[in-house]
C-alpha cells in the first residue's frame, strides 16, 4: 500500500477538454443581433466611463450555461489517485457554459468579453449542477478585430474592467479565461494508521501527498491551456478547493486566471504617479 508520499506517476498532465461541443438551440439571437440599438451589460458606470475612455463600446450581456450530471468513479479506496472521469466531467460542464457565452459574443460581433464569472448551483439534487457564465462583450473602437483570437472568436477575461484597462496600457491584451482541475482521492487511514495518530500531533502524510499532487497536476493543466492560446502569462489566478458530492477523501483542485500576451495598444500607461513638491 502507498505510504502517500510517493507520486502519482499515472497521472496525464492532458487537458480533458470535449472537442465536440453539444449542440442547443440558442434563444437570444434576436437580442444579440440588436446591439446596434440597445446594449446590456453588468457594467458600473465607472466601468462604463473606463471603457469609454480606451475607445470600447459593450455590446451585450452574454450567458452559456450547462446543466451537468456529475456521476461516480470507483477506485482503489486505501490508494492516493485521481479520478478521471470526474475530473473530466468537471471540466467539460464549465467549459460548456464558456463557449456557449463565447458564441454569444460572436454573434453579437464582439472582440472579447470582459469581467468574465463561472458559477454553479445544484439543480434538484446534488449529483446536478449548473455551471452558468457570464460577462459583458465589448468591441474595441481603436483596433476592430484585433483582440480576437487567431481563428476569429473572441477573447475571454475574468479581469475587472480597470485590470483590463490597466492591462491595455501596459501594452498588453488578454487571450483567454484559462482553467486547470483535478479531481483526487486520498487514500483512506489503516486501523493502525489511526490508532498511531490518534494521542499525537503529526502530520497525516497522504493527505500532505494527495494535496500537493492534486494542486500540481491543476496548475500544470492550466499552464498548459494557457499556452495553447499562445498567452505569454497568467494573472489575476485563484484556486479552489471542493468536496462537490463525493465526501471529504475526494476533492477537486480548480485553478483559474487570464492568459495574456504583449500587444502594441498605444493606450497610455493609466498607473498612479506620484508627484513630489521639490520646495
Amino acid at each position: 500500500m502507498s505510504s502517500g508520499y510517493e507520486p502519482d506517476t499515472s497521472i496525464s498532465r492532458a487537458q480533458p477538454r470535449d472537442p465536440q461541443l453539444p449542440q442547443v438551440a440558442r434563444m437570444g439571437d434576436a437580442r444579440l443581433s440588436d446591439v446596434a440599438k440597445l446594449f446590456t451589460s453588468d457594467l458600473s458606470v465607472s466601468d462604463f466611463s473606463l471603457l469609454h475612455s480606451v475607445e470600447a463600446q459593450p455590446l451585450e450581456f452574454v450567458m452559456g450555461t450547462s446543466v451537468y450530471h456529475i456521476g461516480y468513479q470507483g477506485g482503489q479506496f486505501n490508494a492516493n489517485q485521481e479520478l478521471g472521469v470526474l475530473t473530466a466531467a468537471m471540466y467539460n460542464a464549465r467549459d460548456y457554459a464558456i463557449r456557449r457565452m463565447e458564441e454569444e459574443a460572436a454573434f453579437a460581433g464582439a472582440d472579447g468579453v470582459v469581467g468574465v464569472k463561472l458559477g454553479y448551483r445544484t439543480h434538484g439534487e446534488p449529483h446536478h449542477i449548473e455551471f452558468l457564465a457570464y460577462g459583458t462583450a465589448i468591441r474595441w473602437g481603436r483596433q476592430p478585430g484585433a483582440l480576437r483570437l487567431p481563428d476569429g472568436r473572441p477573447f475571454t477575461s475574468d479581469l475587472s474592467v480597470p485590470d483590463f484597462v490597466t492591462l491595455l496600457g501596459t501594452n498588453h491584451v488578454p487571450v483567454a479565461f484559462v482553467m486547470g482541475n483535478c479531481v483526487y482521492h486520498v487514500a483512506v487511514n489503516t486501523m493502525r494508521q489511526l490508532f498511531r495518530q490518534a494521542f499525537r500531533n503529526t502530520e497525516i502524510p497522504q493527505w500532505t501527498q494527495g494535496h500537493y499532487t492534486a494542486r500540481e497536476v491543476a496548475m500544470t493543466r492550466l499552464h498548459d491551456e494557457a499556452e495553447a492560446y499562445g498567452a505569454t502569462g497568467i494573472v489575476g489566478m485563484d484556486v479552489a478547493v471542493s468536496e462537490w458530492v463525493w465526501g471529504f477523501h475526494t476533492l477537486e483542485f480548480f485553478a483559474t486566471g487570464t492568459g495574456i500576451k504583449p500587444f502594441d495598444t498605444g493606450v497610455p500607461s493609466f498607473l498612479p504617479s506620484i508627484t513630489l513638491p521639490t520646495r
